[in-house]
C-alpha cells in the first residue's frame, strides 16, 4: 500500500496543530484541527492534490475551530465533533471573547463522531477514540496501519492537556491517557494539539504527570 499522506502545521492565532491525512490511491483527504488560517490550509490542501471529505475535531476549544466555517463553506466537507462537546461548541464566541479573538460564524457540526467508530478516508481508516479530561468530547484519532494518533490537546510531549478550562477533569484525562493512549504501540507517533510530535514509547517513560 502506498505510504499515507501527511502533513502537521501549526497556525494562528493560538499555534494550533492543523493535520491533513490523505489517502494516495484516491486523493480523499481529512482535514483535523483547523484552527485558523483556512486560506493557508486550503493551499497546502491544494499543493498535495487531495479533496477534503471530513473535518475532525479533537475537541471544542476555538483555537481549534476557527477555521472550520471557512473549511466547510470551500470544500463541503463533512464537519465532525464528539456529543459531549456540544455545550463547548455552543459557546464558541464565548470562547472567542475571553481569550479577546475575533470570532467567526461556524455552523452546526454535521455528524457526532462515536468511540471507537472508523471514519474511513479512500482506503485510509481512522479510529476515533474517544478521550475525555481536556474536555468531556475530547478525541483523538488513531491511525493503527500508519502507527499514528492526532491526540488533540489530551497528550503532548512531557505534559498533559490543561483541566482547569471549560468541561476539564483531571481523573479523566489520567484515565484516558493510561487505557486509550498508552495501550497503542509504543512505536506509535503522537501529533499533539499544539507543540512537538513524540511517541507512546517516550511518553510512557517519562511523561511527568502520567507514566505507564
Amino acid at each position: 500500500m502506498a505510504t499515507l499522506i501527511r502533513k502537521t502545521f501549526s497556525v494562528s492565532p493560538l499555534g494550533c496543530n492543523c493535520s491533513i491525512i490523505g489517502d494516495p490511491v484516491t486523493k480523499q483527504a481529512i482535514v483535523v484541527d483547523p484552527g485558523g488560517e483556512h486560506e493557508r490550509i486550503l493551499r497546502e490542501v491544494q499543493q498535495l492534490g487531495l479533496t477534503v471529505s471530513h473535518i475532525l475535531h479533537t475537541h471544542a476549544h476555538f483555537d481549534h475551530f476557527l477555521a472550520s466555517g471557512a473549511m466547510k463553506q470551500a470544500t463541503g466537507a463533512t464537519l465532525c465533533l464528539h456529543q459531549d462537546d456540544l455545550d463547548l461548541w455552543k459557546n464558541l464566541e464565548v470562547q472567542c471573547r475571553m481569550f479577546g479573538v475575533p470570532y467567526v460564524p461556524v455552523p452546526m457540526p454535521d455528524y457526532w463522531l462515536k468511540d471507537d467508530e472508523k471514519v474511513l478516508v479512500g482506503q485510509v481508516s481512522v479510529v476515533a477514540l474517544h478521550t475525555p479530561g481536556h474536555t468531556p468530547g475530547s478525541m483523538s484519532f488513531h491511525m493503527p496501519h500508519e502507527k499514528l494518533v492526532l491526540a488533540g490537546d489530551t497528550l503532548f510531549r512531557g505534559s498533559i492537556g490543561r483541566t482547569d478550562l471549560w468541561g476539564g477533569d483531571f481523573d479523566a484525562i489520567e484515565q484516558s491517557i493510561r487505557e486509550r493512549l498508552y495501550t497503542l504501540d509504543e512505536a506509535t507517533a503522537v501529533v499533539t494539539g499544539h507543540g512537538p510530535e513524540t511517541e507512546i514509547g517516550v511518553e510512557k517513560e517519562t511523561n511527568q504527570f502520567v507514566r505507564a
